[in-house]
């Protein structure tokens, strides 16, 4: 043996970028390559990185296998290092190659520590490890598979065992992930949407604030919110008449139902008119006063959301409301989207008026900085202060079994840092 090791410096072009993007993919070609290559897998660590791009490393006994993708150009680079002259790294990087479907690859293998310019020294192998790791047996195989949603200054990580749903819908990507920490969550184009976890925060909190204060409630639309946990919240209020839903993708429905059963669940309630169209041209088409409050449940203001981020959509909301009309959006984080969070209160004050507009607050881990806002617009008399009774709203609570809302949270809400009011003004 006339080195210690064998490192390959490997770049994959012209390889599938959807592949590329894909984490599960990624992290069980890199470990089969491993394996098939003859190498002892210890552990295995891998990144998505929201919108795209993979990173991750598999631990072998022998040494490791690390890789970076960039599917935006369909480039990989890889680093192949094995100990010893039992694993054959060239098996890894034929593998590894067919399995991203690369157009061609470039290699380049470096001897690593080179037996002629080194003495081997002698040490108490009993002083340098403790007791345990010293004992004979085989290494434990450990795996660690990550999503990661980030922007240039922030990010979040949720560690997970693989998608149960990838679709390339009309609009976007919709997926859902199996997290060990907050249940199954799905994302559109790489943004978490919402998870089994934590999602009753949002629901409640964009439902029961205006349910509860708005004088009489007959009729409500939605608009979005396509994994239907606010659909379930605002069913809960009996006294509805009728309760529209208007989504634009099917898919969002489809994983839902599929893997977000308990989100889900009233999808089918035959109060719901649930209807697959654009949320901006069914408001548009409706007639003044038809909806005692509107929701507009929706994404971030990109892609298919983008629309609903604009004057002429609020102005129009404002339309349809009744006399006593409420619209509730959410609004944004405070902390992560400074600028879009201040010009939607303008906006809404510039059609509701200063007085009628109000925001408030709540807590979702999963959302960027954890702190998020939503926006109570009326265009009569409702005030979000003007609470039903406390032991109506406490009745309420308790025959839904609320994981968040009450009666005292609800005021709370509505009491807001300082730094937010000074933004808002």
């Amino acid at each position: 043996m006339a080195s210690l090791g064998r490192h390959i410096i490997v770049e994959y072009y012209n390889c599938s970028p959807e592949l590329l993007n894909d984490v599960v993919h990624i992290e069980k070609s890199m470990e089969n390559a491993a394996e098939e290559a003859g190498a002892t897998i210890i552990n295995s660590t891998f990144h998505h990185f929201s919108p795209y791009g993979v990173s991750g490393v598999v631990v072998i006994q022998e040494s490791h296998l690390a890789i970076h993708t960039w599917p935006e150009y369909g480039y990989a680079s890889v680093d192949l290092f094995t100990c010893g002259d039992t694993v054959n790294p060239w098996v890894s990087y034929q593998m590894l190659k067919d399995s991203f479907q690369a157009g061609h690859g470039s290699a380049v293998e470096l001897k690593r520590g080179e037996m002629a310019l080194l003495k081997r020294k002698n040490f108490d192998v009993k002083a340098m490890r403790d007791e345990k790791s010293s004992e004979d047996g085989d290494p434990i195989r450990t795996r660690d598979v990550w999503f990661t949603e980030r922007d240039d200054k922030i990010a979040l990580s949720l560690k997970h065992d693989g998608k149960l749903y990838d679709v390339q819908s009309d609009y976007q990507r919709v997926e859902v992930y199996n997290t060990q920490a907050y249940g199954n969550m799905l994302t559109l184009d790489g943004m978490v949407m919402t998870t089994e976890k934590d999602e009753y925060v949002y629901h409640e909190m964009i439902t029961h604030v205006p349910l509860l204060t708005h004088p009489d409630p007959k009729r409500v639309l939605i608009i979005g919110g396509g994994d239907g946990g606010t659909a379930r919240e605002v069913l809960k209020h009996e006294n509805l008449e009728e309760v529209v839903m208007v989504e634009i993708d099917d898919k969002v429905i489809e994983a839902s139902k599929m893997h977000l059963p308990t989100i889900a669940q009233s999808l089918d309630h035959p109060k719901l008119n649930l209807i697959i169209d654009d949320g901006i041209k069914y408001v548009n088409d409706a007639a003044d006063g038809s909806f005692d409050l509107v929701i507009v449940d929706s994404t971030d203001p990109v892609g298919p959301a983008e629309g609903l981020f604009t004057v002429d959509f609020y102005k129009e909301v404002h339309r349809i409301l009744s006399a006593d009309g409420l619209m509730i959006t959410q609004s944004e984080s405070p902390r992560f989207n400074s600028k879009v969070f201040k010009e939607i209160y303008q906006t809404y004050r510039g059609i509701f008026g200063q007085d009628n507009v109000h925001c408030y607050l709540a807590h979702i881990p999963t959302y960027p900085t954890g702190m998020w806002s939503f926006s109570y617009s009326s265009k009569g008399s409702a005030n979000p202060m003007n609470l039903k009774p406390t032991e109506e709203v406490d009745a309420f609570v308790k025959a839904n079994k609320l994981r968040y809302y009450n009666a005292d949270l609800h005021k709370a809400a509505f009491a807001l840092p300082n730094f937010v009011k000074e933004m808002i003004g």
